[in-house]
């Protein structure tokens, strides 16, 4: 069911104006949470999504799960938040500038975690700048990715 959940969600998304950026399901299928956002390349200034946008896709998603039979007791649609998951390859390209931390399948050069200014990509490899330089990641090596939220202090005037 998880296979056909995730080509339902895919296939949904992007004719209603959204991008899947990731979702799970936990409880034994009692939860399911989608996380969209805003596709890159939108022809307007892209905005950030709000709370009717949620609500939008969960109704769709409400009354498409009634008609393809996909059992659940509760479903959550939200943005991916500021520290947005990294899913795609294409995602490593789309937030270049972005600070990251990547955890990778396996020990590579005595790290398992690489925290870093994104690059872009070269190739199906990520190029990610750290203290000790430009690392250039497999994406196929990378466990998972995920933004570092940008916190700006100011001081109170």
């Amino acid at each position: 069911m998880n296979a056909k959940l995730g080509e339902l969600l895919a296939r949904t998304l992007p004719p209603m104006g959204y991008e899947l950026v990731d979702w799970e399901m936990s409880g034994r299928g009692r939860l399911v949470r989608v996380f969209i956002d805003r596709p890159e390349g939108i022809e307007t200034k892209p905005t950030a999504l709000n709370v009717d946008d949620c609500a939008r896709v969960s109704n769709q998603l409400t009354r498409l799960f009634a008609v393809e039979n996909i059992e659940y007791e509760r479903l959550e649609v939200s943005s991916p938040g500021l520290d947005r998951p990294l899913t795609k390859l294409a995602d490593y390209a789309r937030f270049s500038g972005c600070e990251a931390q990547i955890h990778l399948h396996e020990l590579t050069d005595g790290v398992r975690r690489i925290k870093g200014i994104l690059r872009g990509i070269e190739g199906d490899h990520v190029l990610v700048e750290t203290e000790t330089g430009v690392r250039t990641v497999p994406f196929e090596g990378i466990d998972r990715g995920r933004l570092v939220p940008m916190i700006e202090w100011r001081k109170a005037k």
